[in-house]
């Protein structure tokens, strides 16, 4: 039997037909989407995943019902959880979205996750540079928007040239993230990242490790990064918060290490653990 969902709070078969034509987050993309990971039971990070979503819908101006909070949401992505046996280790996908009535509908998906972390002995990715678009910068720039075009051509694309990942450039030709990562640059024990008003998407694992890192002994400094600032970085890594970090191997034909970067990855991990 395949997993269910969760329309609206109605625990549903996932083959069930959930959204009427007219609806506007099918015609226009009208809303918001966050993933995120359950482990035993509990959902990592799901205060700043909550955070953000609200946020967002704060942007977007949804009308939220007063009953849409935190504890409301994590209490209806869990019951999904057990019912589709994911209590152990899961993803789980929380779509938002307004209906032919502008009002609050929502879905929340679940999905078996084989690994918990991006082993660290795992092969690191190489990085192609997308060509065929730009990330606009803008108010709804760091939004996780149902308006994905942008990193669905370029996973299609950096799947297509046999890249493992592709670096996506805003409008400046400067670094805004990745396809369904956050970018980072490692100098000495400097941590670079572009800030989201370089038209990256907010990434939940993003601002974990940004708030953590000094304490871990390494600095951080958010500026914009041009694809030279990456090829003179001493080591490069990705974040999200599924894989937790992956490491870059490779970007076009420059090689990096991962010395440095282990060491945080090991921090990172611990922390998230408990």
């Amino acid at each position: 039997m395949g997993n269910m969902v969760n329309h609206n709070g109605n625990i549903l078969p996932g083959t069930a037909l959930l959204v009427h034509a007219s609806s506007r987050g099918l015609r226009y993309g009208d809303g918001l989407f966050d993933t995120g990971k359950v482990r035993d039971g509990h959902l990592e990070l799901w205060p700043l995943h909550f955070e953000r979503l609200y946020a967002g819908l704060q942007t977007l101006h949804f009308s939220v019902p007063p009953d849409f909070t935190v504890d409301f949401l994590q209490r209806e992505v869990l019951e999904l959880v057990k019912r589709n046996n994911h209590v152990r280790l899961g993803r789980i996908r929380i779509n938002v979205f307004r209906d032919e009535d502008q009002k609050l509908n929502y879905i929340i998906e679940s999905f078996a996750l084989e690994q918990d972390f991006s082993p660290i002995d795992a092969p690191g990715l190489s990085l192609g540079i997308f060509p065929h678009g730009r990330k606009a910068i803008d108010a709804y720039s760091s939004l996780k928007s149902n308006n994905y075009l942008i990193y669905l051509m370029g996973a299609a694309w950096a799947k297509a040239e046999g890249w493992g990942e592709c670096l996506i450039l805003n409008s400046f030709e400067r670094i805004a993230d990745a396809g369904i990562h956050n970018v980072f640059a490692l100098k000495g024990n400097t941590l670079l990242t572009p800030p989201l008003s370089e038209g990256g998407i907010a990434g939940v694992m993003r601002r974990y490790l940004i708030s953590q890192a000094s304490a871990w002994g390494w600095t951080i400094h958010e500026m914009p990064l041009s694809v030279l600032d990456l090829e003179q970085a001493d080591e490069v890594f990705l974040t999200n918060a599924l894989a937790g970090m992956r490491f870059v191997r490779q970007l076009g034909k420059l090689t990096y290490g991962r010395e440095t970067a282990r060491v945080l990855y090991q921090h990172l991990i611990q922390s998230l653990k408990g």
